[in-house]
């Protein structure tokens, strides 16, 4: 597989092109290509998805662009990133088909992408002592659960409560198809939003903030 590649699609502007559809923002589809001496040249193409619902609802938009810039951010050209791409298509699918609480969605999406890229935590045991009950903090720095007694020596645990843990678990072990098929009450909801954004930007090395698209 090439992974993600540059392409030019000659004309996909124009109104009347066969293009048009298939060359817009969120399309998933097949496409026909040749490559010509500097880049990859779109002959045709066939939709597959395009997410209408995401097109026509601006707070879904904000969220899916968001998560489109993340992605483009952590692959590079001719990389192979194929459950990256499994994971964008079903987050998107996921915010344009339901009403699913989107920072929720979100934060399931970044703590997934980041065990795709290496970062999964440990969430067995706790990452001091190994200790296997009592787990109620998680630790930035040390990539994972920790006991109350060895959270007391490390500034950068936060607490959490066992459904936080639960939402935590799930995310990391769950089948790719049914990634988003859980809720949590707003109080976990909240943990759960504070540990995935400090743990995605302390790993990815650079703070993400949602954008205003326009």
């Amino acid at each position: 597989m090439f992974g993600k590649i540059s392409c030019v699609a000659k004309g996909a502007r124009r109104p009347k092109s066969a293009l048009l559809a298939g060359t817009q923002m969120f399309c998933f589809g097949e496409y026909m290509m040749y490559k010509g001496a500097n880049t990859y040249h779109i002959n045709s193409v066939e939709t597959i998805e395009v997410f209408y619902n995401i097109r026509t609802d601006l707070e879904k938009l904000k969220y899916a662009v968001h998560i489109n810039k993340i992605v483009q951010d952590v692959t590079n050209e001719n990389q192979n990133c194929y459950k990256i791409l499994q994971l964008l298509l079903n987050t998107l699918y996921i915010i344009s088909e339901t009403d699913k609480n989107l920072d929720l969605v979100l934060s399931i999406f970044k703590l997934r992408l980041l065990c795709l890229l290496g970062f999964e935590p440990n969430i067995t045991n706790c990452t001091n002592c190994q200790e296997k009950e009592k787990l109620k903090y998680f630790s930035i720095k040390e990539n994972g659960f920790k006991c109350e007694r060895c959270s007391n020596s490390d500034t950068s645990c936060i607490s959490i409560n066992e459904n936080t843990k639960n939402a935590i678990k799930y995310t990391i072990m769950a089948p790719a198809k049914k990634l988003y098929s859980f809720n949590i009450k707003e109080e976990s909801l909240e943990e759960f939003k504070l540990i995935t954004k400090i743990y995605f930007n302390e790993k990815l090395e650079r703070e993400y903030k949602m954008e205003e698209i326009f």
